[in-house]
């Protein structure tokens, strides 16, 4: 069985303030938050929803990560997302999420399975866990996440949207 699917900072974010942060379990029981992620969220100050997420639900799992590979860093990505594809690199078989468009690349190349948090919402549409993804992927939206509508037309198209 694959690790548990690392998490980075945007897609936590966008789930948690919009109320879709239960989603997540869609993938797994435990989600990784590497400590990197963690402190950027933390950042945000305690009375972040964000943060008290992280704080309160045990099933978000905090790690330290390794070092970063020179092959990841060579990418020049952000710490966040740099902890999130060392903690998939070192773990083999290990999912990241992503939304970062040179991370999801980086993981590509590297060989290591990537979704985003579009990603999640199809796959809870897909297995019945919400009844449409248009209305979440709006929400989202509406919390900071930004999808082109030529994106979320495409991507509401494979769920039978």
């Amino acid at each position: 069985m694959a690790e548990c699917p690392a998490i980075n900072t945007s897609p936590l974010i966008f789930l948690t303030k919009g109320g879709f942060l239960h989603l997540l379990q869609i993938v797994s029981p435990e989600i990784i938050v590497p400590q990197t992620v963690a402190q950027e969220i933390q950042a945000y100050g305690q009375t972040d929803v964000t943060a008290m997420a992280l704080a309160t639900t045990s099933w978000l799992v905090e790690v330290v990560t390794p070092s970063v590979p020179a092959i990841i860093q060579s990418w020049d990505l952000g710490a966040g997302e740099s902890a999130v594809l060392t903690w998939a690199y070192v773990n083999t078989g290990t999912e990241v999420i992503l939304d970062d468009l040179a991370a999801r690349r980086c993981a590509i190349a590297l060989g290591i399975p990537v979704r985003g948090t579009l990603g999640i919402v199809l796959t809870a549409k897909q297995r019945g866990v919400i009844p449409a993804a248009r209305p979440v992927i709006e929400q989202l939206r509406l919390c900071g996440m930004y999808l082109s509508d030529q994106v979320i037309n495409q991507a509401l198209i494979l769920v039978g949207e």
